[in-house]
């Protein structure tokens, strides 16, 4: 296992973890052609959203198959939503219709970095906590090292620091109300400047451990060679039942 730091922490290969990978996997070539999720399709196809999009059962078991392993066990979380199916293809990312030139280039170069929970509210897209998640956990489901996960490391204390400041004469109940755009790109911009951008490729088997408050994105494709199934992950992001928690805890 990787040293790890506040921002992540990656876990060794694992058999159990593995078998849950593969199971997974299996399930997600059938998600990726129904033609029930189209719609998750972004960028000319070259990557599947995917939200909700994994149906584990509340356990996390896919297919008889259970969800245990060490990274489970330190988490100790028995209750799992329905993960996120991300999965990029190459040439990822291309434009998108709606999307401006500087939009584009903010995805193609700074791999589209946000805090997640913060979502575009409104038609201006303000930035407002919708969704304060306890962690996020990157589980890989097939072996490729294109369009990895990318984080900034020393990110989450210098978010935490920001988002406190500007929540700081709000209560919790009041988060989800209070524009938070204006502090959260300048704490962005301030973590391009001093952080160090990481990719972070993992294997099946592997976890990926972020926490909650770090800067990430996913960086572009850059093999161009035929690779049909693309880079697959499943991520599980659970919600916080204090809002509070998002601040509060390490």
């Amino acid at each position: 296992m990787a040293e790890p730091t506040r921002d992540w922490q990656r876990f060794a290969f694992d058999v159990d973890i593995a078998r849950w990978a593969e199971a997974a996997d299996k399930v997600a070539t059938a998600v990726l052609a129904d033609p029930a999720q189209a719609d998750q399709y972004r960028y000319a196809k070259t990557w599947f959203v995917g939200v909700d999009a994994l149906p584990n059962a509340e356990d996390g078991h896919v297919e008889g198959v259970p969800l245990k392993g060490p990274v489970i066990d330190q988490l100790a979380h028995d209750h799992w939503h329905s993960a996120q199916l991300s999965v990029t293809f190459p040439g990822y990312p291309q434009p998108m219709d709606g999307e401006s030139v500087g939009q584009h280039r903010f995805r193609t170069q700074r791999d589209a970095a946000h805090v997640d929970g913060l979502l575009p509210h409104g038609p201006a897209r303000r930035r407002h906590l919708i969704e304060p998640h306890a962690f996020i956990l990157g589980l890989p489901l097939n072996d490729s090292d294109q369009s990895p996960l990318v984080v900034w490391e020393g990110s989450a204390d210098i978010l935490r620091a920001a988002f406190r400041q500007a929540l700081s004469d709000h209560t919790p109940e009041e988060w989800s109300q209070i524009d938070l755009t204006e502090p959260y790109q300048a704490a962005r911009k301030h973590c391009f400047e001093t952080c160090a951008r990481v990719e972070l490729s993992a294997r099946p088997g592997e976890a990926l451990l972020l926490h909650r408050l770090t800067l990430h994105g996913v960086a572009p494709w850059q093999d161009m060679r035929p690779f049909p199934q693309g880079r697959r992950i499943a991520y599980f992001r659970p919600h916080l039942a204090d809002p509070s928690d998002w601040l509060d805890l390490p």
